[in-house]
């Protein structure tokens, strides 16, 4: 291929993040702007302008990552989270507002495949990532090849009637519901008192306290349950902890989650699979969206 470079967008709920990236993962100019929340058309608005001051001689894509699921034969983003943007054909409407192939994806599907192709999955064909945050994400790469299903890895049930969901989901005992910083932010008022915060916990943990110890050794196991069962179905060499929570805490979650893996996976993965920090941090999203774009470019 000739040199080219695409355009990486990177949606949150308080920020858009955008830059130019080169195919080994150089990223150019950058573009960060607060994500307008009031309505869709102040969104896409502030997305077209962010692309516009990107666009560039040499430019010959686009991709977004979003906080939404993807219906990809659509191009259409539905049941997004935090930004209002609700079944609109964005991939069409950039495509043809710009008159560049455009790519989209979900964030956390995005953010795994930048970990999985420039981070630590670089070689590894199968790759599960969880990003503990407010939420849980997460997403799968399989033979080196994004798995775009739906990919809800942190609604996975790890404890039947267990505490409440957040957000819109109604169910109970997933993985975000007892894994997410929010979920740690619970535990943490329960041991700690009322005005307390996983980072507290954290914290107190490290200082030794052994009421903080055990409770986050009891997310770890949750933890570590959820991950065996990715094991089984996905039989991933590598599975990376990503998030804020998770990469406060994932020293203290490792040990009690690779007990649950070690007792839970079937071989060989209950002793082969390698449970590792993600590297890229907060531009893993950014990486992502120009990965999904070059992909679209290459067929």
């Amino acid at each position: 291929m000739s040199l080219e470079y695409v355009i990486g967008i990177d949606v949150g709920g308080t920020k858009i993040l955008a830059g130019v990236l080169a195919r080994d993962g150089t990223i150019g100019k950058t573009v960060e702007v607060p994500t307008p929340t009031t309505s869709e058309a102040d969104l896409v608005a502030a997305l077209e302008r962010v692309i516009g001051d990107l666009v560039e001689d040499g430019v010959a894509g686009l991709g977004f990552g979003l906080p939404s699921q993807i219906d990809q034969r659509l191009g259409v983003a539905i049941g997004s989270v935090n930004i209002p943007l609700d079944h609109l054909p964005l991939r069409d409407h950039m495509q043809s507002r710009f008159g560049l192939p455009t790519a989209i994806e979900n964030d956390a599907n995005a953010a795994t495949l930048a970990e999985s192709k420039l981070g630590p999955g670089r070689g590894v064909g199968d790759v599960v990532m969880l990003t503990l945050g407010t939420g849980v994400g997460g997403g799968v790469v399989i033979d080196g090849h994004l798995y775009r299903g739906w990919a809800e890895l942190g609604h996975v049930v790890i404890q039947y009637d267990g505490p409440p969901c957040f957000g819109t989901c109604s169910g109970r005992g997933h993985l975000e519901a007892l894994c997410s910083g929010q979920a740690a932010d619970g535990v943490a008022r329960d041991v700690l008192g009322p005005e307390a915060t996983a980072h507290d916990l954290v914290a107190q943990a490290r200082g030794g306290d052994e009421r903080s110890l055990e409770a986050l050794a009891q997310i770890g196991r949750y933890l570590g349950a959820g991950i065996a069962s990715f094991a089984n179905i996905f039989d991933p060499q590598l599975v990376l902890i990503g998030g804020g929570f998770g990469v406060a805490a994932f020293d203290l979650l490792l040990e009690p989650a690779l007990e649950l893996v070690r007792r839970e996976a079937l071989p060989p993965a209950d002793e082969e699979v390698e449970i590792v920090l993600a590297e890229l941090g907060s531009q893993a999203g950014l990486l992502g969206a120009g990965l999904v774009a070059f992909e679209t470019l290459d067929g």
